[in-house]
């Protein structure tokens, strides 16, 4: 038993560390479209075509990933996935154009498509029951650590005025050199090993097609999950340019994400135990309703108001993930989480491609007070799914008490 905690941290560790990797990477993103677009001249919707194929790439192949995962192992594709990226973001900082600049967000996206529903998966497997969603919490928190760190300090590089190019070099050869980390401490941890031949038949037999227990409460999960992303994508993509348009200065608007991503960092780990205390329906209609009403508030608060609640709002914004994620392992067999997470992550990147399109098209005809009033509202929507989620958590939860 003690080795198996052993593991199962260690595990958790590693998987942490990749988090912080890619979601700094992802991150890094948000923080260089002001200068990529002031750079190449770039429009509102550019900038949002930017984000989607990035977003894109994910959408496409995080689905692929957790059902290749059943064949080839997690561990082996989440190293793929890592060098993927980091090479994505070297080819990035060498970019002459506007086609040269999607074409490397493309791969990027692509290589850390695998690290969502690989590591999830990993992390479900390492703590099957008790501790599962505080462990998750963890994992989201680590995420957002490394968007602190990856994401603000480039920000503050930008700001003392230096080249965008050397960063984005830089972070892409530490992301080849993570890869082959993980490679190790995965193995190790004996985590994410090639599955035995005959594991797929079995798998089969334990449990057929995606194995959901509850599958109402599964599409409403899901479709909290697309709402919830999109508000995400949707406001990191256009709050640094928000901030511009109320009078903050470039190089304090370049730092507008990795705030959200400070006040997230608590909201991811917090939210996870508040899951844990107070249930899932109760927690994800206060962050729901706490990111709603902290975005409004951006539009009427005087602009360096409206710039320190960047954190605040950042709590609720990245919290309600920690919720959702541990909820998939109530709602699906054992067996089938990394395809389950696959799905889920795929809806929401798939909502993450959409919604900067729309909200940049937005903001091109009506400004972008608009686009954001426009985020700040739709996110609501997903306070009637959470009378339909309540009664499948409620059963699943009374299935295994029995």
């Amino acid at each position: 038993m003690h080795d198996e905690q052993k593991h199962a941290r260690f595990t958790l560790a590693t998987c942490c560390g990749a988090h912080a990797l890619h979601d700094g990477l992802t991150d890094l993103l948000y923080v260089l479209l002001p200068v990529l677009a002031q750079a190449f001249g770039l429009n509102y919707s550019q900038v949002g075509l930017i984000r989607s194929v990035n977003k894109g790439a994910m959408a496409v192949l995080q689905l692929p990933a957790g059902l290749l995962s059943e064949r080839l192992g997690e561990r082996r594709l989440l190293v793929f996935g890592t060098a993927c990226a980091g090479i994505s973001y070297i080819w990035l900082g060498f970019a002459q154009g506007f086609i040269a600049i999607l074409a490397a967000l493309f791969f990027a996206g692509a290589g850390a498509s695998f690290q969502h529903p690989l590591s999830s998966s990993l992390i479900s497997g390492a703590y099957p029951a008790e501790g599962r969603r505080v462990a998750l919490g963890t994992y989201n928190f680590a995420g957002d650590v490394g968007k602190v760190i990856v994401a603000g300090c480039t920000g503050m590089i930008l700001a003392a005025g230096l080249g965008w190019q050397m960063p984005v070099v830089g972070i892409g050869i530490l992301a080849c050199i993570c890869a082959a980390l993980i490679l190790v401490f995965l193995k190790n941890a004996g985590a994410g090993p090639e599955p035995q031949r005959g594991a797929d038949h079995s798998a089969g037999k334990r449990g057929r097609g995606w194995g959901i227990r509850n599958r109402r409460g599964f599409v409403a999960l899901c479709l909290i999950n697309v709402i919830d992303s999109s508000t995400r994508s949707g406001f990191l993509t256009f709050v640094a340019f928000l901030m511009l348009e109320r009078g903050i200065d470039q190089g304090w608007a370049v730092i507008s994400v990795p705030l959200v991503a400070v006040g997230g960092m608590a909201g991811k780990i917090a939210c996870g135990y508040l899951a844990e205390r107070f249930g899932v329906i109760r927690t994800v209609v206060i962050t729901e309703v706490a990111t709603g009403v902290g975005i409004l508030l951006t539009l009427v608060l005087p602009p360096l108001g409206a710039y320190f609640l960047l954190p605040l709002i950042g709590v609720a914004l990245n919290g309600t993930s920690s919720v959702l994620y541990g909820t998939i392992g109530d709602l699906v067999n054992p067996e089938r989480v990394s395809r389950a997470f696959g799905l889920f992550y795929t809806l929401g990147s798939a909502c993450g491609v959409l919604s900067p399109l729309g909200y940049g098209a937005l903001a091109d005809q009506s400004g972008i007070r608009a686009a954001v009033f426009a985020v700040g509202v739709v996110v609501l929507a997903a306070l009637p799914l959470c009378i339909v989620l309540r009664p499948a958590v409620s059963y699943v939860k009374s299935s295994e008490s029995q």
